[in-house]
C-alpha cells in the first residue's frame, strides 16, 4: 500500500512519486491551502493540498485528528523559510495528487503531542498513549536493547530455553499469584516469581549456557521501579567462576550502551556490600552523588547525649553523618522537610549542626564535649558554610534513612556528577535476622554459594558469613542480580539447618530440585536483569511503566482493560471455588 515510511522521505527522494499511510497529526488550513501533518512510526511528513486539485482538496476539508490516509504525491522542497530542521523530513513535503481515507477517527481525548497528561488518561486511553513519539521510541528502544542481548548472548554459546508459566509455589520472597486447578480441585499453580529453580535444573540437565527473557510475578506493592508482571532476562551458566560471569556481564552490559546509545561505559569498579552500606547507607548507591557518611559509632559511646549515646551502645545500632557542601543556607523550614522525610524510614529525627562563619549553631551543641564536636569536624571534613546531619538508632534505619536523604540533597542541590555510574557490589552476607521470626533468613534465596572458607560460618556464626552473590548497580538502580550457586548437597544441607528448614519442610518445598542436585550437579551460577529497569534508564523515563505497553497501576490495575475483574459463578464452580462476603460488604 505504501513506498516508504513518512519519516523516511527527506531530500534523497525529491522529485519522486511516493505512497505513504499514517495518521493526522495535524491539520492546517492556510487560506485555502491545507497542510496535513501525517505521522507513523518513523515519524511525520508535511503533505499540501492545494485548491487546484479540487477532488483531493475537498475531502482533505473532511479530514480531522487521527484519520487514517493514504497519500500519492510529488516530494519537493519546501518554500524558503518555512524549513523544520528538528524533522528529517524537514526540507521536503508532499504535493498530493490522491487521497483516500482508510479510516476515520472520533475525536481523540487528548492530542497526541500533549505532554501534559495525567498518568490515569494515559493508561486508560493507552493505545492512544502508545501513538506518541517518546512512547514509540521507548517501545522501539526495548526492542533494541533486548535484540543486542540476544545477539550477545548467542554468540557467547548460550541458549534460549523457556521455563513453565504454572509452576508450584515456593517461597522466594514475595507473595505469588495463584492460579486454581480446575482439574486438581483445591490444588493452586502458582506464576513463577522467577525461572531459578528451573534454570539450577537445566543445568544439572547440561545445558551449561541459558537465557530466557521472560515475564515473572510478584504479588508485592509496587513503586515506580516494580510491576506485579515485570520481564527479566534470565542467565545461567557451569563452570564458571563468580569473577568470570561478572566479566562476561560487564561486558554484555558495556556493549549494549555502546550499540544502543553511543555511550562507552567504563571499566565497572566492585565494592563490597560492607563499604557500600557504611559510606553511603544503600547497597544500590547511586555514585553520581559526591555525598557520602561519617562512621561516628565509637565515637558516640563515649558522650553522654542519650540519642546518640543509646544507639552507638545498641547490639546493631549505629551513629553516623552526613556532610552536605553548602549546607548552612539550608533554612529551618527545609530541615523540618527533610526531618519528616527520613521519619519515612523510620528515623525519630534529624539532629544537624550548621557550620557558619561566626561559629556552630545547633540545639545539640550543649549536650556535646568540645573534644567530640573537633572529632566531628575533623572526621567529616566540615568547613565553614558547611551542616553536617546526624542519624542514631539501629543500623538497618540509620542506613535506610541518611542513604535516602543523601541521594535527594544530592539531586536537589546539585551535588552530583552527570553521566553513567556503574559498578558491582559483591561479597553480600548469606543471611540476615529477622527480629519477627526470630531467625536467619536468606538475603538472597537459600541456594546462594557461601564464600570459599565460610561454609563453617553456616552453624558456628551465620551473621559473619558471606555469599558469593554480586549485583550490578547503574545510578542507584540495581539493574541485575545473581550468585553461584549451591551444587553441593552437604553445603546445602547446612544452609537449611541455618534457616531453620528442616528434611521435610526442604523436601516439601524444593524435593524436586534437591532430587537434581544428586545427580551429578555441576558448579553453576548465573544473574538476571531487569528488562523494564534497563530500558527506563536508558530511555531517560521516570517510571519503567513508560517503558511497557500495557502496564497496571500502583494499584496492581489495567486501566485499559478493567482488570482484574470478577468472573460469572459457572466459571468458580468449574474452580471449586465460593467466595466469603467480605466485611465490608457486610457492613
Amino acid at each position: 500500500m505504501r513506498t516508504d515510511y513518512c519519516g523516511n522521505i527527506d531530500t534523497k527522494h525529491l522529485d519522486s512519486t511516493v505512497t505513504l499511510c499514517g495518521w493526522v497529526h495535524r491539520r492546517r488550513d492556510h487560506g485555502g491551502v491545507i497542510f496535513i501533518d501525517l505521522r507513523d512510526r518513523e515519524g511525520l511528513v508535511q503533505a499540501v493540498f492545494a485548491p487546484e486539485r479540487p477532488l483531493t482538496f475537498t475531502l482533505a476539508e473532511k479530514v480531522r485528528s487521527e484519520y487514517v490516509l493514504k497519500i500519492t504525491g510529488r516530494v519537493r522542497r519546501r518554500p524558503e523559510g518555512t524549513v523544520n530542521p528538528n524533522l528529517r523530513s524537514g526540507e521536503i513535503e508532499i504535493d498530493v495528487t490522491e487521497l483516500e481515507i482508510l479510516n476515520p477517527s472520533l475525536p481523540p481525548p487528548f492530542l497526541i503531542e500533549d505532554e501534559n497528561l495525567s498518568e490515569t488518561v494515559r493508561l486508560t486511553h493507552r493505545v492512544l498513549d502508545l501513538r506518541r513519539p517518546q512512547m514509540q521510541a521507548n517501545l522501539r528502544l526495548r526492542y533494541k536493547v533486548a535484540m543486542a542481548m540476544r545477539r550477545y548472548l548467542d554468540k557467547k554459546g548460550f541458549i534460549d530455553i523457556e521455563t513453565p508459566m504454572l509452576t508450584k509455589s515456593t517461597p522466594e520472597g514475595a507473595r505469588d499469584y495463584l492460579v486454581p486447578s480446575r482439574v486438581h480441585s483445591g490444588h493452586f499453580f502458582a506464576l513463577p516469581q522467577s525461572p531459578q529453580l528451573f534454570k539450577q535444573m537445566l543445568m544439572v540437565a547440561g545445558f551449561d549456557r541459558y537465557y530466557q527473557i521472560t515475564k515473572c510475578f510478584r504479588d508485592e506493592d509496587l513503586r515506580a521501579d516494580r510491576q506485579p508482571e515485570f520481564t527479566q532476562v534470565d542467565i545461567e551458566t557451569s563452570f564458571l567462576s563468580e569473577g568470570e560471569i561478572m566479566d562476561l556481564m560487564e561486558k554484555m552490559i558495556r556493549k549494549l550502551f555502546k550499540d544502543t546509545l553511543g555511550v562507552k561505559l567504563a571499566k565497572f569498579p566492585r565494592m563490597t556490600h560492607e563499604v557500600a552500606m557504611a559510606k553511603y547507607g544503600s547497597d544500590k548507591p547511586d555514585l553520581r552523588v559526591k555525598l557520602e557518611l561519617t562512621e561516628l559509632t565509637d565515637l558516640m559511646k563515649t558522650v553522654e547525649f542519650k540519642v546518640f549515646r543509646s544507639a552507638a551502645d545498641m547490639k546493631g545500632g549505629r551513629v553516623a553523618a552526613l556532610r552536605i557542601p553548602g549546607g548552612a543556607a539550608i533554612s529551618r523550614k527545609e530541615i523540618d522537610d527533610y526531618t519528616a522525610f527520613v521519619g519515612i524510614y523510620g528515623a525519630k529525627g534529624l539532629a544537624y549542626i550548621k557550620v557558619n562563619e561566626d561559629g556552630l549553631h545547633s540545639p545539640i551543641l550543649k549536650f556535646l564535649p568540645e573534644d567530640v564536636i573537633q572529632a566531628i569536624l575533623e572526621k567529616t571534613c566540615a568547613v565553614a558554610g558547611d551542616l553536617i546531619f546526624f542519624g542514631a538508632d539501629k543500623a538497618g534505619i540509620v542506613n535506610d534513612a541518611l542513604g535516602a536523604l543523601r541521594v535527594k540533597i544530592g539531586h536537589e542541590r546539585n551535588l552530583l556528577d552527570p553521566g553513567w555510574k556503574p559498578l558491582w557490589v559483591v561479597d553480600f552476607p548469606m543471611f540476615e535476622y529477622d527480629e519477627e521470626e526470630k531467625r536467619w533468613v536468606a538475603l538472597h534465596h537459600p541456594f546462594t554459594s557461601p564464600k570459599d572458607g565460610h561454609e563453617d560460618l553456616l552453624e558456628q556464626d551465620p551473621g559473619s558469613a558471606l555469599s558469593k552473590a554480586y549485583d550490578m548497580v547503574l545510578n542507584g538502580w540495581e539493574i541485575g542480580g545473581g550468585s553461584v550457586r549451591i551444587h553441593r548437597e552437604e553445603v546445602q544441607s547446612k544452609v537449611f539447618r541455618a534457616l531453620n528448614i528442616g528434611n521435610e519442610e526442604a523436601l516439601e518445598k524444593f524435593g524436586f530440585l534437591l532430587d537434581a542436585l544428586q545427580y551429578g550437579a555441576p558448579p553453576h551460577g548465573g544473574i538476571a536483569f531487569g528488562l523494564d529497569r534497563v530500558v527506563t534508564m536508558m530511555a531517560g523515563a521516570e517510571s519503567i511503566r513508560d517503558v511497557i505497553a500495557f502496564p497496571k497501576t500502583q494499584r496492581a490495575q489495567c486501566l485499559l482493560t478493567q482488570a482484574p475483574s470478577t468472573v460469572d459463578e459457572k466459571q468458580l464452580r468449574e474452580l471449586h471455588i465460593r467466595l466469603r462476603e467480605s466485611q465490608t460488604a457486610k457492613g
